[in-house]
């Protein structure tokens, strides 16, 4: 491999990463960790009481 297209390589990921983040706004960013951990408590949740229905009904 060659050098200068392993550094045009990080440059280019660089600057596009670089730039989303700064386009990236923190109202965006704390709706996805509220949305995300909402999906997750959820998903505790409703795999909890299947798994206490089925328990419940295999008996």
């Amino acid at each position: 491999m060659d050098f200068t297209d392993l550094n045009t390589k990080i440059g280019f990921l660089g600057g596009t990463l670089f730039s989303i983040a700064l386009n990236i706004s923190l109202d965006a960013i704390l709706f996805t960790v509220v949305m995300a951990s909402i999906g997750a408590s959820v998903s505790y949740v409703v795999a909890k009481l299947l798994n206490y229905l089925f328990s419940f009904f295999k008996k």
